[in-house]
């Protein structure tokens, strides 16, 4: 798949510009970084970010700033039993663009891309204590003029006991021609 160059956004006025794009293979090890940095995120091994950044780059994007820095990162992939589902596995923002839209900016982008043409509904986990990633799918459902649904996906049990519980969070449908 072809894509345009990184298009440029400046997320404050005045700041330095961000760069959205899809990831390589370089930038693998930077991404992990990223999500080490972010908690709560459950941070996978370099080797995963790596097959994330190959594998799976039509349906991830990553935000640089204009040395090339990784401030920012949103993976997912298109449910293989429900094609008009992208499932939004994790979106990290690094200190210096919080607050910002960058994480929504990322989502969107992805979203535009002319394969993602039918998609209309978006899904993802969040756990009950995570307020950042609530406030961005509540923002999202709001922009989008869709509804949202949340119900327990995961419970602490099936996780092991070391994880709080999942809830599965879906907005849509949404009208894609509206992001």
């Amino acid at each position: 798949m072809t894509y345009p160059p990184a298009t440029a956004e400046s997320i404050i006025e005045g700041e330095t510009p961000i760069f959205i794009r899809p990831p390589n293979t370089d930038d693998g090890w930077g991404i992990y970084e990223l999500v080490k940095a972010c908690p709560p995120l459950d941070v996978n091994s370099a080797y995963a970010y790596l097959l994330l950044a190959t594998q799976f780059r039509d349906r991830c994007a990553v935000a640089t700033d204009i040395e090339g820095e990784i401030v920012g990162f949103v993976s997912g992939y298109v449910k293989a039993n429900s094609p008009d589902t992208y499932f939004l596995w994790q979106v990290a923002v690094g200190k210096k663009a919080r607050g910002t839209g960058l994480s929504r900016r990322l989502v969107e982008a992805v979203l535009k891309r002319p394969h993602q043409a039918d998609v209309r509904h978006l899904e993802t986990t969040i756990t009950p204590d995570n307020e950042a990633s609530w406030g961005l799918f509540k923002r999202l459902a709001e922009r989008w003029k869709a509804p949202l649904n949340s119900r327990e996906y995961f419970s602490e049990e099936q996780l092991g006991g070391e994880h709080d519980p999942e809830n599965l969070v879906r907005i849509g449908p949404f009208d894609p021609t509206q992001i």
